[in-house]
């Protein structure tokens, strides 16, 4: 079953972030902009901190573009600070860190591994009304890339002003759009 369009659900949890510490993050703090929820197995991992610092490397593109990231792991808030601590990269991240324990938000999103206690690497586009309308899961050995996670958010946001267009492949910012009709059918 798709996840497209389904409202994230109401949550509240704790969360670390630089130059804030602890915080409290719900779903009401997400509503009314763009986010990323980018779901990672583990802190003190492999493939995981690469991720969070290409994201950080990109914050301020994704901020430009009024999307806010939100890492999500089932660790704890204090697990993420240790981290933030030990580790000069992930101590850079500017973006918040969102604690996880008990897997409830990655099985929200549907991304909770049972056996293993955490989450596969989801990348989720939320909308402003609260609404997943893009995402996608890599095994955990593989990783992402946030330049097009980046382009894709743009596109979202684009065809969600511009409902009457659409994207096609590799659009970026400034490309041409189509406007789906009988008249492009077969000329594509």
């Amino acid at each position: 079953m798709s996840l497209i369009n389904k409202p994230v659900s109401d949550f509240r949890t704790m969360a670390y972030q630089k130059g804030v510490g602890e915080k409290q993050v719900s779903l009401q703090d997400i509503k009314g902009k763009w986010a990323v929820f980018f779901f990672y197995p583990a802190d003190f991992t492999f493939v995981c901190p690469t991720e969070l610092e290409d994201l950080q490397k990109n914050y301020k593109a994704f901020q430009e573009a009024d999307c806010e990231i939100y890492s999500v792991s089932c660790d704890s808030h204090f697990v993420h600070k240790a981290w933030a601590d030990a580790s000069e990269n992930i101590g850079s991240l500017e973006y918040t860190m969102l604690a996880d324990p008990t897997g409830e938000i990655a099985k929200d999103f549907e991304v909770y591994i049972e056996d293993a206690g955490q989450a596969e690497r989801g990348t989720f586009v939320i909308n402003p009304e609260g609404r997943i309308v893009g995402y996608e899961v890599n095994a955990g050995n593989v990783g992402r890339n946030a330049k097009e996670l980046l382009r894709k958010v743009h596109a979202f946001q684009f065809v969600h002003e511009h409902g009457d267009n659409v994207c096609p492949a590799n659009w970026d910012i400034g490309d041409d759009v189509l406007t789906p009709s009988m008249d492009l059918v077969g000329k594509l």
